[in-house]
């Protein structure tokens, strides 16, 4: 139920009691020769200061802000329109689908935009300034005025919105790629933050309804203050190392428009493990996605119990918070692949589960939400860990974080696009209709679970044969 929510590569890691000194000096390979320097090099060059506690706060607490529009943005707003406002239901949601359209095509192109500036303070001014326009956005969303025609003013405040949000969410996901000189840490900078992400995520839970809109918006100014002050004392992303250029290549990103956005997506797309890495996000994050589009529907059709759907999604997502803990110790001793495998296998059994229940089976669904939230942690600390391990492996595309989080968020939400343009069709192939289909509702719990199954168990198989940077599979 996620909100708010992817040459022949060198195989690293086998015991070191089969090669000996061999392997365990790949296992324990410092941070230099994790970005491909030689231990001579890293000697001579000074080296980052490790990244400490206030660090690591300092920097993720701007995502509990974020965490808690995603659930209004997505589940609230068009209740709030339709309900509250009177607007049609169905123009709700063509000008939220156009919206939201808009904005997923602006993101590879912000993400570029954020390359041409490699200076390491660009993601700290990007999201000061832009935090005020989305803080505007976000509140007048909740305030149409009665001068100004609803769907106008819907399709206005909530463009803006989405842009303002995607500039500070891929500033800020660029800025954390950078942070981390070796794989735990970077694991570490992405489960902090995730977690004060999953923090967002339960208070909005708590105050979803209509009439706490207002509050909502209070509580998201409020944080965002707090995050801005803390960001600056956050630490600054890493320098990025310096790379011979090719023939052809310039250090000159200034200019060159949309071609060089296009070249800049061209890259990133040339590289195999990127590729690789973001058909496996893909695959995943549909599979998370569609139950995420159900899951009212499930609770009061297949469950008979609407009213419990807050107190699930809950607990939902206050296991992901808790278990997130686990899942950065489990990436610095099994390794990233094997840990995201390992959530993903867990997320296949609840889904199994859940499509086993019927009519009053509250208390097995409550715990099928513990263990897929606690599931959902690997898939929020393992994925963005891969893609900074990805580009820390190949440090000429480091001056690239924008693009390759700006195509990384397109596909987040290309993902939520999918599931819905997926699972509902597919529903209504099958004859479910929402609240009068009592004969159909086998249909509706085989796609609620047995379809992420599928997907998940597709996205398994792509991540098991892909061929990855060797960082990925190391183990402590």
């Amino acid at each position: 139920m996620t909100v708010g929510p992817h040459g022949p590569a060198l195989t690293v890691h086998r015991s070191a009691e089969a090669l000996g000194p061999v392997a365990l000096s790949v296992a324990h390979s410092t941070p230099a020769q994790e970005r491909g320097q030689s231990p001579t090099s890293s000697a001579s060059a000074p080296q980052p200061p490790r990244l400490k506690v206030a660090d690591y706060g300092a920097y993720a607490l701007l995502r509990a802000p974020l965490a808690l529009l995603e659930l209004p943005l997505f589940v609230l707003l068009p209740a709030f329109y339709a309900e509250r406002l009177g607007m049609e239901l169905a123009l709700v949601g063509t000008v939220l689908f156009i919206a939201r359209l808009i904005d997923a095509a602006a993101d590879p192109a912000i993400g570029a935009l954020l390359d041409r500036r490699p200076d390491p303070r660009t993601y700290r001014i990007w999201i000061l300034w832009a935090l005020p326009v989305l803080a505007a956005g976000y509140a007048a969303l909740f305030r149409p005025p009665a001068s100004i025609s609803l769907p106008l003013w819907l399709a206005l405040s909530s463009i803006v919105t989405y842009l303002a949000y995607s500039v500070v969410s891929i500033a800020y996901q660029a800025w954390g790629a950078r942070l981390g000189s070796d794989t735990s840490e970077r694991v570490a900078v992405t489960a902090s933050r995730e977690a004060a992400g999953l923090v967002g995520v339960l208070l909005s839970a708590a105050l979803l309804l209509p009439e706490r809109a207002h509050w909502l918006v209070a509580l998201f100014i409020a944080t965002a203050l707090l995050a801005a002050v803390a960001l600056l004392r956050a630490p600054n992303p890493r320098p990025l190392p310096s790379v011979p250029l090719q023939a052809g290549q310039t250090t000159d990103r200034s200019e060159g428009g949309a071609g060089a956005w296009l070249a800049g997506w061209r890259e990133a797309f040339a590289r195999g493990a990127f590729r690789r890495l973001l058909a496996i996000f893909l695959c995943n994050g549909i599979a998370s996605a569609i139950p995420a589009t159900l899951v009212l529907f499930y609770v009061g059709d297949v469950l008979g119990a609407p009213d419990r759907a807050p107190l699930f999604l809950m607990a939902y997502f206050l296991a992901a918070a808790v278990g997130m803990p686990l899942w950065t110790r489990l990436a610095a001793r099994l390794g990233l692949r094997r840990t995201w495998l390992l959530g993903m296998g867990l997320s296949v059994a609840g889904f199994i589960w859940a499509f086993a229940l019927g009519p009053g089976d509250t208390t097995p669904f409550l715990i099928v939400c513990l263990v897929t939230g606690l599931a959902l942690g690997a898939d929020l600390a393992i994925p963005p860990a891969m893609l900074a391990t990805v580009l820390s492996d190949a440090p000429g595309e480091r001056a690239r974080e924008g693009t390759y989080f700006g195509l990384w968020n397109l596909a987040t939400k290309l993902n939520l696009a999918a599931a819905a343009g997926l699972a509902l069709p597919l529903l209504g192939l099958l004859g479910y209709v929402p609240g009068q289909s009592s004969e159909h509702t086998l249909s509706l719990s085989a796609t609620y679970a047995l379809l992420p199954c599928v997907l998940k168990l597709a996205a398994v198989g792509l991540l098991v044969a892909a061929r990855l940077p060797a960082s990925c599979d190391r183990q402590r």
